[in-house]
């Protein structure tokens, strides 16, 4: 006996199934298989665009610090022998930061340790303990040039989803070829099994009035450093 899913999957293919196509050799009456369903849809045609932008012919990484910037975030590109340098710089006048496990040790080379001033997430702060630090460093799973979009999936050196959203600051490091020409291409890159956070420049809300106001649900400031 049919289940009411399978009835209404036989109604839908019935409905939109070619009958001369795909009748039962047996004459039963039946619709299509799922086997000769599925054959139909990857044979129909394709025609749109897929991809809005070529990396062959575009700057992607351009493009994605352009968009980025485009929200509000501060965006520098940085030699690779030049980041730790950068990093000490971006972090000037943040107190106290939060370095998640896997963190390269070489990116903060540069910066001073002094005191307590480099936060250690083991074990887990609690809310209230993440309030009293001022920014977080992190690296990135993938970016996004089409909507200047950085995706984490929270790997080593990104940490927990609550360490990139209490801090008022967040200092993402991205590597030139973990950018995507848009969105299909970044998600292909992705583990589908894993958290993703999708962060397109600080904080912001319109809700009210429809006035701007950053820092509301996450970090008022992103500073991202293109390496490469």
């Amino acid at each position: 006996m049919n289940t009411a899913r399978e009835e209404i999957l036989d109604r839908i293919r019935a409905a939109t199934a070619d009958p001369a196509a795909t009748a039962d050799p047996a004459s039963t009456g039946r619709a299509a298989t799922p086997a000769q369903v599925d054959a139909a849809y990857a044979a129909l045609p394709r025609t749109y665009r897929r991809a809005h932008h070529d990396p062959a012919s575009t700057d992607i990484v351009a493009l994605f610090a352009e968009r980025a910037a485009d929200y509000r975030a501060v965006v520098e590109r940085v030699p690779a022998g030049e980041l730790p340098a950068a990093v000490a710089a971006a972090l000037t006048g943040v107190p106290r930061f939060l370095a998640p496990d896997g963190l390269p040790a070489a990116w903060l080379a540069d910066v001073s340790a002094d005191g307590d001033r480099i936060v250690r997430d083991d074990p887990s702060l609690s809310a209230r303990e993440l309030d009293t630090v001022a920014g977080v460093v992190t690296g990135c799973a993938v970016a996004i040039a089409e909507t200047g979009t950085i995706i984490l999936d929270h790997g080593p050196g990104q940490g927990r989803r609550a360490l990139t959203l209490v801090p008022d600051f967040h200092l993402v490091v991205v590597d030139a070829d973990q950018v995507a020409a848009d969105l299909p291409d970044g998600l292909a890159r992705l583990d589908p099994a894993r958290p993703h956070t999708l962060i397109s420049g600080p904080s912001a809300t319109s809700d009210i009035e429809l006035i701007r106001v950053e820092g509301v649900h996450g970090p008022r400031n992103l500073h991202i450093l293109i390496v490469g």
